[in-house]
């Protein structure tokens, strides 16, 4: 649901206009902070930098860089220009990336310290020139940066004036976010302003406002999770605390110090503050724990450890969240992800698409003002939406007080630690492995991760033993390492049903019965 009049400038310089002395983004690693005035005014200086170091005025800015400050000052430079931003995971291989690169056209690569060999790496592999900008002092003299715009304490009113932002639509496309598929290449999902609006909007609606609160952001910016917790607390004129790297005991440190009232978590992180025995602050109104299904258990673990847990289900197709459950809910009705947030429909449908009756278990469908208008790919859109909107490929069903319970994925994705894997990508790598004939990935359960990737292969020579040592290494050339597989197990062919697929249960038990685990090798 859109305002009356929608605004016409990006939401930062909204915001710096309405609360300028406002507490915008704290940075937990240095303890910087700036005012909404002040991060109004370093983004004008990134948007001109970007354009002096030769980002270009137009056209897709990609971003390989973790979780920093610099990545927000980034984004809403993008946002400021009508430009659309293009996040990359850092996690994944030069080879992963050029592909990525390719497919989105970017205009500019904005990359860190960290990733800057890594990002020309990548463009080596692709077919065209791209300029490569840090955020950090450069090390190769091809790289542009623009480290002194975001260092620089200059007052803005004394420097220049403050740039024209360019008038926005709701359905401009923002961000170009890549999603795993349950084969062939990753999906692009567009994200409009309008979705972005939206989404922050309803997850006001269902969380809660309040004027002094702070969202500490420790998951991947590169993410959906990461990005939203920036995006909202500047539509709220709230303040967002970054912490670059999560860690059990330095997360409980900053949100003991900065009264820390909302933040977001994948289960394993979830996990990890309960086994450190964490002594959850008075000021925290909710945990916002999504990206991955969460055990009973470690939900009951949560409740009583006095957790105030909200398991959310969504999707980066919906903006994040699509259902949010509350830690009422929880007590009542075990396992469930809550209802759908307001101006979401969600409908489900049986197999032949057709509407089924409350209990009845289906495929679930979303639409409203949240979901992408579609993927980058038209022909992708095409076959993801029908009469109810996006099929998201989960299975669930809705009781009669519209709470939804998740069952299963349709699709046989892998979530690991919150990153989602496709079993097709690491299979056709697998295949490519010197010594390999074949091979069968899928999911299995981890008391760390979730979800470890593992992998039944075939030799192409049966009679000679396989060197799985050089199979691994040629993962890690291809994949991120959270792709690669953890555990592994040789057979002399796949087990297959009757009408010749691979049998995934069968798979499934040989792994588990004769899987080595390769975690440290």
């Amino acid at each position: 649901m859109m305002p009356p009049e929608w605004p016409t400038r990006d939401l930062l310089s909204h915001r710096g206009a309405t609360t300028p002395t406002r507490t915008a983004m704290i940075d937990a690693d240095t303890e910087r902070a700036w005012t909404y005035r002040e991060f109004d005014r370093r983004v004008d200086r990134v948007v001109q930098a970007l354009e002096d170091a030769g980002a270009g005025t137009d056209g897709r800015l990609g971003v390989l860089m973790d979780t920093r400050p610099a990545f927000g000052a980034v984004l809403f430079a993008a946002m400021r220009r009508g430009r659309t931003l293009v996040p990359l995971n850092v996690r994944e291989t030069p080879s992963e990336l050029a592909a990525k690169v390719e497919r989105t056209d970017l205009e500019a690569l904005i990359c860190e310290r960290e990733t800057e060999s890594t990002a020309l790496e990548s463009l080596e592999q692709c077919d065209g020139s791209v300029p490569v900008v840090s955020v950090d002092d450069a090390e190769a003299s091809s790289v542009g940066s623009i480290r002194n715009a975001l260092e620089s304490e200059t007052d803005q009113e004394t420097e220049q004036a403050a740039l024209d932002p360019v008038a926005l639509e709701p359905d401009d496309t923002q961000l170009l976010m890549f999603t795993s598929g349950t084969s062939g290449e990753p999906k692009i999902v567009r994200l409009t302003v309008g979705n972005l609006v939206a989404s922050a909007t309803a997850s006001a609606f269902r969380l809660g406002l309040e004027p002094d609160d702070r969202w500490l952001c420790c998951l991947p910016m590169y993410h959906m999770g990461g990005l939203a917790p920036l995006l909202r607390s500047t539509l709220y004129g709230t303040t967002v605390v970054i912490q670059r790297k999560f860690d059990a005991r330095e997360s409980e440190r900053v949100m003991d110090n900065y009264d820390i009232t909302g933040v977001s978590l994948v289960p394993t992180m979830c996990k990890r503050l309960l086994e450190a025995r964490w002594d959850v602050p008075d000021s925290l109104r909710f945990v916002l724990l999504g990206g991955a299904p969460a055990s009973s258990e470690l939900l009951e673990r949560c409740l009583e450890a006095g957790m105030p847990v909200y398991p959310t289900y969504g999707m980066t197709e919906t903006a994040s969240q699509v259902a949010t459950a509350t830690s009422a809910d929880l007590r009542t009705h075990e396992r469930t992800v809550g209802q759908p947030l307001v101006t979401t429909d969600v409908t489900i449908v049986d197999e032949r698409g057709e509407p089924v009756s409350s209990g009845d278990p289906g495929e679930l469908v979303v639409s409203g003002p949240t979901v992408t208008p579609g993927y980058l790919d038209a022909d992708r859109t095409a076959e993801a939406f029908g009469e109810y909107g996006l099929h998201t490929g989960d299975v669930g069903y809705r009781d009669d007080g519209g709470r939804l319970w998740i069952l299963n994925r349709r699709s046989d994705r892998i979530v690991t630690g919150g990153e989602n894997v496709d079993p097709g990508e690491v299979v056709a790598t697998l295949r490519e492995s010197a010594g390999l004939e074949d091979a069968a990935v899928l999911g299995l359960e981890d008391a760390e991760w979730g979800e470890r990737v593992g992998a039944l292969v075939v030799p192409a020579d049966t009679a000679s033993d396989l060197d799985l040592e050089a199979v691994l290494t040629h993962c890690d050339a291809h994949l991120a390492g959270f792709k690669r597989p953890k555990t592994l197990a040789v057979a002399d062919s796949l087990p297959r049903t009757a009408s010749g697929t691979v049998d995934r249960e069968a798979v499934r038990e040989r792994l588990l019965e004769d899987g080595v685990d390769v975690t440290d090798w």
